[in-house]
């Protein structure tokens, strides 16, 4: 991905989602600027809830229609971890996603794709992966010792 990882200025994402062939409208470069700042892998409720102050004219309607916009140019993913609401994670590496039981928290942790999928799968095509576990974190249980 051309843009740095920390976020970068509104002139760089604007720049960014004109590459892409995305129109940069102020809402569009205020929801991509705050998916790269906080990589919390928010739903649409998070982001709306995080930007409204700062643009009152926001809808709810408008950040999944954004969201929507950057899936199709491979900029986000949508996943689901609680089998309830979409979570919208940056696509930057390759990583797995962790989900705690206890605390709701979504960790991102690195994974070796190729050795995941040895002989395996050899020969096939792959277009999307998706690596999630569930578990209790190490805080969590840490709280419960």
């Amino acid at each position: 991905m051309a843009m740095k990882s920390h976020g970068g200025t509104i002139k760089d994402i604007s720049e960014f989602l004109s590459s892409k062939g995305i129109k940069p409208s102020y809402q569009r470069v205020k929801i991509l600027e705050r998916m790269y700042k906080m990589k919390d892998h928010p739903t649409v409720n998070d982001i709306y809830k995080d930007l409204i102050d700062e643009i009152p004219s926001l809808s709810k309607t408008t950040v999944y229609n954004t969201l929507n916009i950057f899936i199709e140019n491979a900029i986000v993913k949508s996943f689901s971890m609680d089998g309830n609401e979409a979570r919208y994670d940056i696509l930057s590496n390759i990583h797995g996603h962790f989900f705690c039981l206890e605390c709701n928290k979504i960790y991102d942790f690195e994974i070796n794709e190729p050795q995941i999928y040895d002989n395996l799968l050899e020969g096939a095509e792959i277009f999307e992966s998706e690596i999630s576990v569930r578990g209790i974190c190490k805080a969590c249980k840490n709280k419960k010792s």
